[in-house]
């Protein structure tokens, strides 16, 4: 993953959180060995900026990032 900190950007942290309220409400997300998180749960963790909240803002924003320079779908 990148250096770049995701988490203090408040625009990122609002782009991730509404992505997330486009998942399902039965869906879960698995981050390691931390668990399995609800959307609301992993919404929650964005705003407290904890390692979770980090953890997923910052793999979304580096998805979005391969999906810009066509590296998923080139």
């Amino acid at each position: 993953m990148s250096n770049i900190n995701y988490i203090e950007n408040k625009d990122a942290r609002d782009l991730v959180k509404a992505r997330l309220d486009t998942m399902p409400r039965n869906i879960k997300i698995s981050i390691g060995s931390e668990g399995s998180f609800s959307k609301e749960e992993l919404k929650e963790h964005v705003d407290k900026k904890d390692s979770i909240g980090e953890k997923i803002v910052e793999i979304d924003m580096e998805f979005l990032q391969a999906l810009k320079r066509g590296v998923l779908y080139g």
